[in-house]
């Protein structure tokens, strides 16, 4: 389509029958064993939002057990060692099995209808995510039946869970395991991110876009740039445990203090991870239960925008007890108030919206919810500003004051909209809405439950109650306050079995031919759709098209709008332009498979038995995974070349997208800033380091000679040289370069990094005797890994030339290849950098 140019209204003339059959038989669901291969977007969000559920009852389980044990002093029910591996469960369960899972799930469900797409750009990498987070997530929380749970707390501070003070596997489980499960996190997010940018209906340009859609492009770009810092501290800590490289041990140059800077800087950006897409789903739910447009559109997105930006300036908040000097908590500290700005801003705009209705609805279930929600919030949010006033927070910090803010932040803030979110779209994806009645017994159960359990704990907390402590005196006067937090403790999981009674009773699965919808609302999501989504994706003109497109619905159920039918046979959705939504080109989607399954069970044996040191089992999941892998990649571009597909309103479009305008080029850059964000935290490892011990570091004169880093760059630049030049000559139709190129480009790759560590170990450095060596060592591992990853890329590009689906217009696995090929180039250089310029500086 010109670039400029406005898509028009399709002819509404009636559409053919045959369209409809065709787009049912290409969406038609899987059945029997087959159920398990499963890619679409309902399926799959269903399945994630009832995981998550689970884990959220388990971590509850948990959660009683403590209080119970707590509920009166000296209680002998719970030993010291156990009550330490509920306590990290629980905290551990919440925080990554289920906070996080269940706001993507309800993005992987929604997103799709809302945007006015089919599916997700890429459904088995949806699977994927799934798969992994569900298997690994359950044999995780299994561990706590065989005595190997974890017990150094959710934030598993180093050195107390060094080798020295827990030698057994518990803590290994959790460092892998947890690593694992935020990789397929970061799958999610770029999936989504994806699907935002580049799938929505054609007309729904930035400023038309859903508030929970900015929400979600916002928490995508959070989780790129915060969970790369938790993987690389559980990578650092592992490394340590595993081989001797002392990264956190002090008498070999260590600092404990490192795994705080990397655990927090992710950490903290995860309460508004977590937060954000909540606060999405309320400024959803609040417009359609009021009847009338959010007020404040613009504002919100900025400071929806202004808190994940803030978000990352806060880490220290959490460190203030450390002896950080006093200007670096000065900066936290301000950045811990100013954060609550944006935050504000979101509150009054949901205040205005309530208040501008024209008439006041009944008060139902998810209005309850949201004004509970506000409630707690908001109470949360006053004793967070408390806590950033560093002598304050020296007097409350570890005391329950601190597990009292958490709670009203992380359970009111998160919870109950998500609570409100599963009364609100529970028409959406069942033939039978939730009860009222039940509802109301839920919501005032929870919220009396939840004010009894936690408020107290403000006041136990400035009595001088610690946390993580299994049992207490009954001379500390602390007893009837726990008491209390009990009996509140088991009203909220009251309230959350009547929910579940609720959904048991109503819940009748019906994803898009549900109940309807009910609430009036204004978005697209409430479109009638079927196994293939929308019946076409719909021209929009408004951030409430339902309110201002009158007979919608109707034209979109007979197909008058854009791709009513099944191109080839084959599913498919829309890709349109990031800025403007102008229609840009048709997706083939692929459908059930068994390799994300497989994939997920691959990679999850493989870190798991990597855990309890069985290697050898360990490789061949490895291999399971890679092979899965590859299958699944090998279905991608397959087949002749499609003809354009005619779309409506005249317009025709091709099947496919080479180069930067891929949905798949976007993918694979954000895989790269998801790379590159990992380097930067073990850079600045790497340099912490250096500053509390400079006195570990090589001198200049025990450094390699010039002449290795000078010969290992020359070898890096070479080999991006010949892929870019393998990539030019592709696009003229050559492929001869590719056939020699490629391994030669490979073999450069692989010896810079080969020649970089033979430099080094040439000197006699080895990884276990210093925490500069372990450094040098980890930036060089992490270089191998994205030349392995590079070559094996590499591979898969040569196996599709040599077997004739690589040509010049279906060439994406070969730029995808280059981007990832240029960015280990590029980190090979810094790399060098780092480890040759940098201390001839420094010292």
């Amino acid at each position: 389509m010109p670039s400029g140019e406005s898509p028009s209204l399709p002819n509404p003339l009636p559409r053919p029958q045959g369209e409809l059959e065709r787009l049912q038989r290409a969406w038609r669901r899987p059945t029997g064993l087959r159920a398990l291969t499963v890619v679409n977007n309902t399926s799959i969000g269903l399945l994630y939002i009832g995981t998550a559920l689970l884990f959220f009852l388990l971590a509850g389980v948990l959660a009683l057990l403590m209080r119970t044990q707590l509920a009166v002093p000296d209680n002998p029910l719970i030993g010291h060692a156990l009550y330490n591996q509920l306590f990290t469960m629980h905290g551990t369960v919440m925080m990554f099995l289920f906070a996080v899972p269940a706001v993507e799930a309800v993005a992987v469900l929604l997103l799709p209808n809302m945007l006015g797409a089919r599916d997700l750009p890429f459904p088995r990498l949806s699977a994927y995510a799934y798969w992994a987070y569900a298997i690994g997530g359950i044999v995780f929380f299994c561990s706590i039946f065989l005595g190997l749970a974890p017990d150094g707390g959710w934030f598993m501070y180093p050195p107390l869970t060094s080798t020295a003070y827990s030698p057994a596997l518990n803590a290994d489980l959790w460092l892998l395991g947890i690593g694992f499960i935020e990789i397929s996190a970061i799958a999610g997010a770029i999936e989504l991110a994806i699907g935002i940018l580049r799938m929505r209906a054609p007309g729904m340009t930035l400023e038309k876009m859903p508030i929970f859609a900015w929400v979600m492009l916002v928490f995508c770009g959070m989780v790129i740039v915060a969970f790369p810092a938790v993987i690389v501290a559980t990578a650092l800590l592992e490394l340590e445990r595993a081989f001797d490289m002392p990264f956190f041990i002090v008498e070999r140059g260590g600092a404990p203090l490192l795994w705080q800077h990397l655990f927090w800087f992710f950490g903290h950006p995860e309460v508004y991870i977590i937060f954000l897409p909540a606060a999405g789903m309320v400024s959803m739910i609040v417009p359609a239960m009021t009847g009338t447009r959010l007020v404040g559109y613009p504002l919100v997105v900025a400071a929806v925008v202004g808190t994940g930006f803030l978000s990352f300036g806060l880490w220290v908040h959490h460190m203030f007890a450390t002896g950080i000097p006093a200007l670096s908590l000065s900066f936290a500290s301000a950045a811990s108030m100013a954060v609550s700005v944006p935050t504000a801003i979101q509150v009054f705009a949901w205040v205005a919206t309530i208040a501008a209705a024209v008439r006041l609805r009944p008060l139902k279930t998810p209005m309850l919810f949201i004004l509970g929600f506000f409630f707690t919030f908001v109470l949360g949010g006053l004793t967070g500003v408390m806590v950033a006033v560093i002598p304050f927070d020296l007097q409350v910090h570890d005391t329950y004051f601190v597990v009292a803010h958490l709670h009203y932040v992380l359970f009111g803030g998160m919870v109950f909209p998500l609570f409100a979110a599963f009364y609100y779209w529970m028409p959406f994806v069942s033939a039978r809405p939730l009860s009222e009645r039940l509802g109301r017994w839920a919501f005032w159960l929870m919220f009396v439950g939840f004010n009894l359990g936690f408020f107290p704990m403000h006041f136990t907390g400035l009595a001088g109650m610690p946390r993580r402590v299994y049992t207490y005196a009954e001379s500390q006067g602390w007893a009837p306050l726990n008491l209390a937090s009990t009996v509140g403790a088991y009203l909220i999981a009251a309230g959350v079995l009547v929910f579940l009674a609720d959904l048991a009773r109503n819940f009748r699965p019906a994803v898009g031919s549900g109940a309807g919808n009910v609430w009036g609302a204004g978005t697209l999501e409430w479109l009638p759709s079927g196994t293939y989504g929308l019946r076409s994706v719909p021209l929009v003109t408004s951030r409430e098209p339902l309110w201002d497109q009158p007979g919608l619905a109707a034209e979109v159920e007979a197909g008058r709008h854009f791709l009513p039918d099944a191109p080839a046979g084959l599913r498919s959705t829309l890709v349109t332009s990031a800025l403007d939504a102008r229609p840009d080109y048709v997706l083939p989607l692929p459908g059930p498979a068994w390799s994300p399954l497989l994939a997920a069970l691959g990679t999850a044996g493989f870190f798991l038995l990597l855990t309890f040191k069985l290697p050898v089992l360990a490789a061949a999941f490895g291999f399971l995974a890679v092979a899965a892998f590859w299958r699944w990649l090998w279905d991608a571009d397959t087949g002749p070349d499609l003809p354009e597909v005619r779309i409506g309103a005249g317009l025709r479009l091709p099947m496919a997208c080479p180069g930067s305008g891929s949905h798949s080029w976007w993918a694979t850059v954000m895989l790269a800033m998801v790379c590159a964000s990992i380097f930067g935290a073990l850079i600045f490892a790497y340099l912490f380091l250096w500053t509390v011990s400079p006195g570990k570091w090589m001198p200049a004169d025990g450094l390699p000679e010039p002449f290795w880093a000078w010969l290992s760059g020359g070898l890096l630049l070479g080999s991006g040289a010949i892929v870019a030049q393998a990539g030019r000559r592709l696009g003229r139709g050559g492929q001869r370069l590719l056939s020699w190129g490629l391994p030669l480009a490979a073999a450069l790759l692989a010896a810079s990094v080969g020649l970089e560590m033979y430099a080094h170990w040439r000197t006699g450095l080895r990884p276990q005797a210093s925490a500069y060596a372990a450094s040098v060592y980890a930036v060089l591992g992490l270089q191998s890994l994205s030349v392995a990853v590079s070559i094996l890329m590499g591979v898969f590009s040569l196996a599709r030339s040599l077997a004739g689906r690589l040509t010049a217009t279906r060439r994406a696995c070969l730029d995808n290849m280059a981007i990832l090929w240029q960015y280990a180039v590029a980190q090979g250089v810094l790399g060098l950098g780092l480890l040759h310029v940098f201390p001839r500086l420094a010292g």
